[in-house]
């Protein structure tokens, strides 16, 4: 499954790695994709053996400290 995440607040690579690390810890996920857009929204792309509830993602990318503004699978 894939699932696309759009996310506000990104602004380096430590972001990416933060959202990366946070996405990864996720069980059934097994690949994250991270394209930051400095200022803007960021796209991460999740590639899961399992369907990964809003909530779950939600969760995750705020644990990194950041926001999910939409999400499609």
């Amino acid at each position: 499954m894939e699932t696309t995440l759009n996310i506000s607040g990104m602004t380096c690579g430590h972001c990416v790695s933060s959202v990366t690390e946070e996405l990864e810890a996720l069980d059934g996920v097994e690949r994250v994709s991270v394209e930051l857009n400095t200022g803007g929204i960021s796209t991460a792309v999740v590639t899961s053996s399992r369907s990964l509830s809003p909530a779950e993602l939600g969760e995750a990318v705020a644990e990194a400290g950041y926001l999910v503004v939409e999400l499609s699978a």
